[in-house]
């Protein structure tokens, strides 16, 4: 839903993504329920070969660029050589272009970085789960008890409930937060709705951004508190065939 799957994209694919998440629902009716605020990203993912994906991003969250890659050195497979996993490494780096009050712009600090291990299984053609270990690197942390280095583990699933509709949720627990960060751990929850040339994710989170920066160390909003964003993701393959 905020994060990345280990599905990587065939080769000579493009995938044009848009990310939308609304203000609270919780702001009340004179922000019309949260739809008064968004903030957007739009992606596009290619693949270079079937196990190397690339992709850049623009978030109008504190105006971010990001770009990322994808690795998958396993796919879960059947037969003579077996795999019980998907395995995917993942890394990205984010830039934050918004200008600050006094006008000072440092590029070195408003860098970040990602790492992570994903890693699925599909249980049955119904249920998938996956294990994200994480690591984000920021060069400037803005909370005052914040650190440079913060290690989550996320969990993810899916279930089908028809040939087109699946029911998606997913959990980022961080480690060795501080006990009086205003910060919460991202929870979301949502459903995927695939009509063949598109796939639409409709879901609710406390989280406002789809960067892992963002929403792994600044989700500011209490899922179980009220503080919930209603968002969708929308994405589009393309195919480049040769001539």
């Amino acid at each position: 839903i905020n994060g990345h799957t280990i599905q990587t994209r065939k080769q000579r694919e493009l995938e044009f993504l848009i990310s939308h998440r609304f203000g609270r629902i919780n702001s009340g009716a004179y922000e019309l329920f949260g739809l008064d605020a968004s903030n957007i990203r739009l992606g596009l993912e290619y693949g270079l070969t079937p196990y190397l994906t690339v992709g850049v991003g623009r978030s109008s969250f504190d105006k971010t660029l990001d770009s990322f890659l994808k690795v998958r050195p396993l796919r879960q497979s059947k037969g003579v050589k077996s795999m019980p996993i998907s395995l995917v490494y993942f890394t990205s780096i984010a830039y934050r272009t918004l200008r600050d009050q006094d006008g000072f712009e440092d590029i070195q600090s408003q860098l970040s970085y990602t790492h992570q291990v994903l890693i699925a299984r599909k249980f049955s053609a119904g249920l998938s789960l996956q294990l994200m270990p994480t690591l984000v690197h920021r060069n400037k942390v803005e909370e005052i008890n914040g650190e440079n280095d913060q290690f989550a583990l996320g969990i993810g699933g899916r279930v089908k409930l028809t040939q087109r509709v699946s029911l998606n949720a997913e959990y980022y627990y961080r480690y060795d937060a501080p006990d009086n960060e205003n910060i919460f751990n991202s929870i979301a929850i949502g459903f995927d709705i695939e009509t063949g040339g598109h796939v639409f994710q409709l879901h609710f989170t406390n989280s406002r951004t789809m960067i892992e920066r963002g929403f792994i160390t600044q989700t500011t909003g209490d899922f179980f508190g009220g503080d919930v964003h209603f968002g969708f993701n929308v994405s589009r393959v393309f195919k480049f065939l040769t001539i």
